[in-house]
């Protein structure tokens, strides 16, 4: 029942989906009204929701942690999601709030470190630029964290201060700098791009500067490839928001918090038996030693690459 409900099917229409027991059986059936299908769903997903906030995170070894926010309802769900040192996704936790603020970004990783996850300037912090977000991983995980902005995210932002043929352009050279191996190379480039755009388009330069440096993250450490691309943004969570998303497609009216938590954790554990390791996952240890490298350049790479494959 709760698969079809998330499927899209209402509750006044679910006994038309009911397995073909026989007229007899179906004349005799109980629980299957609109009203008895509506609680049970509420049941099932406040499940899913407290399953989701209560699950112990003391065993998980994360590389990666990605936060973003989907609009509900005219409030912000902020979600955690964790890729763990063998690649695999695992949804973390949510918090509602009415925009992506500290405050609610604080709260949700708050509750993750008193679950028993640790949270330490050793992982990648992917966000999707937002400011907040950064000062909340700055308070929780420390001031060294190191955090790669969501490129898709930043090109939006500093294309939407742009008139529409100014765009392609300033796609263009966004797109060369980030992918240029080279960091100092690629950093020149961005900031000659901002310094052309400072003149027409201030906001659009001002855009591009913030957090200019945190967008080549993934560049300085050196990490290519297919893990690169993996995580430049926060595409791995988006694709569960969109599952989310689908779920909620038929809902007309919210009618408080705690429907709308219910239904967003209920999707993302639809989410989750999709999921698969992400694209590149062979490639977490190298990331994880050159997190470290960087943050203590006395620990030679090959020493520790061996000690996270052990």
């Amino acid at each position: 029942m709760l698969e079809r409900m998330l499927a899209g099917v209402s509750t006044r229409r679910s006994r038309r989906v009911d397995e073909p027991v026989g007229e007899r059986v179906k004349a005799e059936a109980r629980s299957t009204s609109k009203s008895s299908v509506s609680r049970s769903f509420v049941a099932q997903t406040r499940t899913a929701l407290a399953e989701l906030l209560g699950q112990d995170l003391s065993d998980l070894e994360l590389a990666v942690v990605m936060i973003d926010g989907i609009d509900l309802a005219d409030v912000t769900h902020v979600v955690g999601l964790g890729i763990t040192t063998g690649g695999t996704k695992v949804p973390l936790s949510l918090r509602e709030g009415s925009t992506e603020n500290a405050t609610v970004a604080t709260a949700l990783l708050a509750d993750l470190v008193d679950r028993g996850l640790r949270l330490s300037d050793e992982q990648l912090y992917v966000l999707d630029g937002a400011k907040a977000l950064r000062k909340a991983v700055r308070d929780v995980a420390g001031p060294k964290a190191l955090v790669q902005r969501g490129q898709i995210h930043k090109s939006r932002n500093v294309c939407g201060h742009l008139p529409e043929r100014e765009r392609p352009w300033v796609r263009a050279k966004l797109s060369k700098a980030w992918t240029d191996p080279d960091h100092a190379r690629a950093l020149a480039s961005l900031k000659a791009l901002a310094a052309q755009l400072e003149k027409v388009h201030p906001d659009a330069a001002s855009s591009l500067r913030e957090g200019m440096e945190e967008t080549l993250t993934l560049t300085r450490l050196g990490v290519t490839g297919t893990l690169r691309r993996t995580l430049s943004s926060t595409n791995r969570i988006e694709s569960m928001f969109d599952t989310i998303r689908t779920t909620q497609r038929n809902v007309k009216r919210w009618r408080d918090g705690d429907m709308r938590l219910r239904w967003t954790a209920a999707g993302m554990a639809e989410a989750q038996r999709g999921f698969r390791r992400v694209k590149g996952f062979r490639d977490l240890p190298k990331l994880i030693a050159a997190i470290r490298r960087e943050l203590n350049p006395t620990v030679p790479t090959e020493e520790a690459v061996t000690l996270i494959a052990a």
